[in-house]
């Protein structure tokens, strides 16, 4: 909660400082091509054959409004080519350098280009798959636009500033770089085309091994396609080798595209290659060719200024070997500096290690020998409470064993007394009982001797009858 919070009110204040702040959108696996920026291709068919799983679609949005489209390499932390349309250049620009959170951090709730500064701590893994500022800083490379400011109106120029949008170039290579495709655009290409709103171009850039801080990649070549998807529709490419600013080649967009990854194809289908006039190419091939050698398209062609041209091309021949001598004295002065100041940084980096390292032993010795007086002085009251506590505990039992044993002397003869005293009671109650008993067996003796005085009546009587019955004679009945 608390994260969103803070992102909300950096958004809240990027749209209260700059109104019309700039927004753009990485595009997900499941969504066609580059979304709303599908506009910015004919047919609306982005190039196919950028596969690898590094290469990012970005929809850049302005005011909200797409403005261009941009396939983003997170490995090379460079785009690969910015695709756009030729609008009427604004007068005046202002660089407001911005980044795409998403690209490191898809889980943000940011959706929009920002300022850099304005998410430091808000986005995580910030500059993880892209190029920031501080990549440029110190370097000799300046953040050069693939899709150029100039050649877009004032609602579109902010939106061009993006890290998103910029590769590695040296300060007059850049600057090569925007006047030659402002001249090829606008003096070759615009007036050549009969629907303006159906020029679609591409600027592009070919990663090399060379990186800055070890980090962002110098492209090798910067390369520009341009399709006229109009009846009368027309393509070509144009390729600045970096390592010679003047250079600038023209060749088809077949051509082209044998020089970028194996399976790439720019423009759908041919993009008017299979009925272009012959004659409207070959206009727009000399257009380029006079922009090659420094002339300006539709000017006239006296012998005055073709002699100053000559002169200027003269100058330029003869004061190239100096100027390449001199940035080549310039470059090594640079670099002995750069040793210089790498070996001081070595020394003192040695010195500092071995006083700190020293520092940090004696430090740690003191924290050892603090650490063990603490522990005993802590100790010494634990110590004192623990033997109070054990005199007390054997005085607690001294005093039971004296109560248990004064216990068992008294038992005997408190019972005796007991049972002594409990005796005239018990001899007493036991009076009726026996009197009972007496009297029952009184009762008793009598009758024994009343039934076996009756026992020996009976017998008597019973034999006198016997013997009578036998030795006296019968008599009759009357007798």
């Amino acid at each position: 909660r608390e994260r969103t919070m803070k992102t909300s009110v950096v958004f809240l204040l990027c749209l209260s400082v700059f109104p019309g702040f700039s927004q753009g959108r990485v595009v997900g696996e499941d969504e066609t091509g580059f979304a709303e920026c599908n506009v910015f291709f004919p047919g609306q068919f982005p190039p196919e054959g950028f596969t690898e799983p590094f290469h990012v679609k970005i929809c850049q949005r302005y005011n909200k409004e797409p403005r261009f489209a941009t396939l983003y390499s997170t490995k090379d932390k460079i785009p690969l080519y910015s695709a756009f349309k030729y609008t009427k250049p604004a007068q005046n620009e202002e660089e407001n350098w911005l980044v795409e959170p998403q690209i490191d951090d898809p889980e943000n709730d940011l959706h929009e280009m920002v300022h850099e500064a304005d998410i430091i701590g808000t986005v995580t893994n910030l500059g993880e798959n892209q190029a920031l500022t501080s990549d440029y800083v110190g370097s000799d490379y300046e953040r050069g636009l693939l899709n150029p400011s100039l050649l877009n109106e004032e609602d579109f120029q902010m939106a061009t500033y993006t890290l998103t949008n910029a590769v590695p170039l040296s300060p007059s290579l850049s600057k090569s770089w925007h006047r030659d495709v402002g001249r090829v655009v606008e003096q070759a290409l615009v007036p050549h085309c009969s629907k303006k709103d159906h020029l679609y171009l591409l600027a592009g850039a070919i990663p090399s091994n060379i990186r800055v801080k070890g980090k962002v990649s110098v492209p090798e070549t910067l390369w520009l396609a341009a399709c006229c998807d109009a009846p009368e529709g027309w393509s070509l490419g144009l390729v600045k080798k970096t390592n010679d600013e003047n250079s600038l080649e023209d060749l088809t967009v077949g051509e082209l595209e044998k020089q970028l990854l194996a399976g790439v194809h720019l423009f759908k289908g041919s993009c008017g290659e299979d009925n272009k006039s012959q004659e409207k190419t070959e206009a727009i091939l000399q257009a380029v060719s006079q922009i090659r050698s420094g002339e300006q398209v539709g000017t006239s062609d006296n012998q005055e200024a073709k002699g100053s041209g000559l002169v200027r091309r003269v100058a330029g021949i003869i004061a190239t070997p100096f100027i390449k001598l001199l940035e080549l004295l310039i470059y090594v002065f640079v670099e002995l500096v750069k040793f210089v100041f790498y070996i001081l940084w070595l020394v003192i980096k040695q010195v500092g290690g071995t006083v700190l390292d020293g520092v940090y032993s004696l430090w740690t010795g003191v924290v050892s020998y603090l650490k063990a007086i603490s522990m005993v002085l802590i100790r010494i009251p634990y110590d004192v409470g623990r033997v109070i506590i054990n005199i007390f505990l054997g005085f607690v039992q001294i005093v039971q064993d004296v109560a248990f044993l004064t216990y068992r002397i008294l038992r005997i003869p408190v019972g005796f007394v007991l049972h002594l005293a409990a005796f005239p009671y018990h001899a007493i109650c036991a009076i009726p009982s026996v009197l009972k008993d007496v009297a029952t067996g009184i009762g008793g003796t009598f009758s024994l001797v009343i039934d076996a005085t009756a026992a020996l009546l009976h017998g008597f009587y019973y034999l006198a009858g016997h013997i009578v019955k036998r030795f006296v004679p019968k008599g009759s009945s009357d007798d």
